[in-house]
C-alpha cells in the first residue's frame, strides 16, 4: 500500500462530504467544508491553509483542516464560534491517518499541534494523544469549558418524566401560561432559500438583550459573519429557525443546526418585554418537544454551562485544550 498527502480545496471538501462512497466521518457541523469556508473567508486570519487529504493509493482516509502559523498548526476555525473541532476521518483508519500526517507536519517544520475545543469522543482524544505518547512526544491536555447535550426519548412525556418533579412542574406551568396568553404560536423553519428575512429578525431579537455581554457580542463584523454562516447552512439544508411568536411578532428565537440527527443549539435570542411569559426558556422547551416529534436522537445545547441547561436535561460534557509537542 502506498499513502500519500494531498493540498486540497474548501470546494475539494464539499464533494468529498457529498460523496457518500468515501465514508469519512463528518462528526460535527463544526467541521463541514460550508462552515469551515465561511469561517475562513470571514476571518481571514494570518495564518497558512493547511487544508490536506490523507489518501491510501487513491482513496481518502482522512483529512486535516488546518492552519499553521509560527511552527504550529491548529484547527481553521475559532473557540468563539466553532464549539467543538477534530480531523475528518474513515472510521477504523485513525491509526493510519495519524501516522502519515504527523510525518508530513514534521517534514514542512511544524513543532507543535495546538488543538482545541475538543470533546472526549474527538479523534483527538481517543486515539491521537496516545498515539503522540507512544511516540515519544510531550502531550498535555486541559479542561477548558462544558457543554451540554441531551439523548432524546421517543415521546414528549417521557421527556417530561426525566426532569425532576419540581422542573417538570415548571416547565407545565409556564406552557400553560403561555397558553393562556391565547395568541402564541411557536413554529421551527427551515429556510429553503435566502434567509435574510429571518436573519433581520434574530439580529433584531439580539440587539434588545437586556445581557450587555450578549449584546456587544453582535457586533457588525460578528453580525455579518452570522449571516453568511446562515446562508451557507440554509444552502446545505441544514439551517433552522425555532420562532416562538406572541400577538402575531417573534417573541423568542432560537438558531439552529439539523445534522446527524441532532439539533444543535447556535444561539437564541427574545425580546424582554415578554420576560413575564418566560419565552426565552419557552423557545428551547418548544423546540426540544419539536424535535422529540420529529424524531431527532439529540438536542445539543452547545458549549456553556448556564442553569437553564442542567434544569432541562442537559448532560455535561468536558471540552478541552490539547498540546502536542513535535520534537
Amino acid at each position: 500500500m502506498s499513502y500519500s498527502v494531498t493540498p486540497e480545496s474548501f470546494d475539494g471538501l464539499t464533494s468529498y462530504w457529498q460523496n457518500s462512497e468515501n465514508r469519512l466521518k463528518w462528526g460535527c457541523v463544526f467541521i463541514l467544508p460550508a462552515w469551515l469556508e465561511v469561517w475562513w473567508r470571514h476571518f481571514q486570519p494570518a495564518t497558512e491553509l493547511y487544508l490536506r487529504a490523507v489518501r491510501e493509493d487513491s482513496q481518502i482516509i482522512g483529512i486535516a483542516p488546518l492552519q499553521i502559523k509560527d511552527g504550529k498548526a491548529s484547527f481553521v476555525g475559532s473557540a468563539d464560534v466553532c464549539d467543538y473541532l477534530d480531523f475528518v476521518i474513515a472510521p477504523g483508519r485513525e491509526k493510519d491517518f495519524f501516522s502519515v500526517l504527523l510525518d508530513d507536519l514534521k517534514k514542512k517544520g511544524i513543532t507543535s499541534l495546538e488543538l482545541n475545543p475538543l470533546r472526549p469522543d474527538s479523534a483527538v482524544t481517543t486515539v491521537l494523544l496516545d498515539m503522540a505518547k507512544g511516540m515519544g512526544y510531550e502531550t498535555s491536555c486541559q479542561q477548558e469549558a462544558v457543554s451540554l447535550e441531551l439523548d432524546l426519548p421517543k415521546t414528549w412525556d417521557e421527556y417530561l418524566n426525566r426532569l425532576s418533579k419540581k422542573q417538570r412542574h415548571e416547565v407545565r406551568r409556564k406552557l400553560r401560561r403561555l397558553a393562556e396568553e391565547g395568541d402564541a404560536s411557536y413554529r421551527c423553519v427551515k429556510p429553503e432559500g435566502d434567509p435574510g428575512g429571518y436573519m433581520d429578525a434574530f439580529v433584531r431579537l439580539f440587539t434588545l438583550s437586556k445581557k450587555e455581554e450578549k449584546a456587544r457580542f453582535m457586533s457588525n463584523n460578528m453580525e455579518t459573519y452570522f449571516r453568511s454562516l446562515a446562508a451557507a447552512m440554509a444552502k446545505i439544508g441544514i439551517l433552522r429557525f425555532g420562532i416562538l411568536e406572541v400577538g402575531k411578532e417573534p417573541a423568542a428565537m432560537i438558531m439552529g443546526f439539523d445534522y446527524n440527527d441532532t439539533m444543535y443549539l447556535y444561539n437564541s435570542a427574545y425580546d424582554p418585554k415578554y420576560d413575564y411569559l418566560s419565552v426565552g426558556l419557552l423557545s428551547k422547551i418548544l423546540c426540544i418537544k419539536e424535535s422529540i416529534e420529529s424524531g431527532r436522537k439529540t438536542w445539543d445545547f452547545l458549549k456553556g454551562g448556564e442553569r437553564y441547561k442542567y434544569d432541562t436535561g442537559g448532560n455535561e460534557i468536558p471540552i478541552s485544550n490539547c498540546r502536542i509537542i513535535l520534537k
